[in-house]
């Protein structure tokens, strides 16, 4: 049994590995193809280290024994993100081709309705499957809001920016810790943000369009956030005031 363990973290390790080449040979096919600097070639390579480290160390401690398709497609499409990635760091010095930065961008967003469909079809739904996609989602907004933020303003950052603040956040302020409740409007939202932003970086709308798709996008992202932290703070609140007297209670069942 041991030696089974052993071999199957060896092939879920093997997957990771796997991914950082695939992302390699992206990052070679899009330097040959549009001549990429220095800086998108070491953005994409330092994405694809970044990547394999992460991944391998949060499976090893996960202790999973099965990669699954639906990290498969999670892995393809952190690919595609780190294609996305290279290009708008490379966009510092020259812009991209609209068509190719499109098309990766495009094509990574509509997998993202896919490997939760496979997930939950293969009976594959794993916690860390979900924190894999998650990660994916919101740094590939973040690089889209980097990228839309030298043609509309610094402002447009705050929607990259959100989520990894409210991370920040809950580590001084717990209470942002606790699990929401189920919600087809977020949801809604952090699905739209994509796409408002792919819309904004595809340069085919009018500047007034673009900036109203993107201004769109992030007054939907803080309604959502604050939405939901209003809703945690009042939760820890109602939970601080009944804590003390179920406390009580006890105290004086003991005495």
């Amino acid at each position: 049994m041991a030696l089974n363990n052993t071999y199957d973290a060896r092939l879920v390790q093997q997957e990771t590995a796997v991914g950082a080449g695939v992302q390699i040979l992206l990052l070679a096919l899009l330097g040959s193809a549009i001549g990429m600097g220095p800086a998108g070639w070491l953005t994409g390579l330092v994405f694809a280290i970044a990547t394999w480290a992460l991944l391998s160390l949060a499976l090893y401690r996960s202790g999973l024994r099965r990669f699954g398709p639906a990290n498969r497609v999670t892995l393809g499409r952190a690919t595609l993100v780190g294609g996305v990635t290279a290009l708008v760091a490379d966009s510092f010095q020259s812009s991209p081709p609209v068509t190719l930065f499109v098309g990766l961008t495009a094509v990574a967003l509509i997998l993202d309705g896919v490997d939760g469909k496979v997930a939950r079809r293969t009976g594959t739904s794993t916690a860390l499957g979900a924190r894999f996609d998650m990660e994916v989602d919101a740094f590939l907004i973040l690089v889209l809001s980097v990228y839309v933020s030298m043609s509309l303003g610094p402002w447009v950052l705050l929607i990259g920016a959100m989520r990894y603040a409210f991370v920040a956040a809950a580590r001084v302020w717990p209470w942002l810790n606790a699990p929401l409740p189920a919600s087809t409007a977020r949801k809604t939202v952090a699905a739209l943000q994509g796409v408002f932003l792919l819309l904004a970086a595809s340069g085919y709308l009018p500047y007034a369009a673009t900036f109203a798709v993107a201004a769109t996008a992030l007054a939907a992202l803080v309604w959502s956030f604050g939405r939901d932290i209003l809703w945690l703070y009042r939760t820890s609140r109602t939970e601080k005031v009944s804590v003390p007297k179920a406390s009580g209670v006890r105290e004086l069942v003991a005495s």
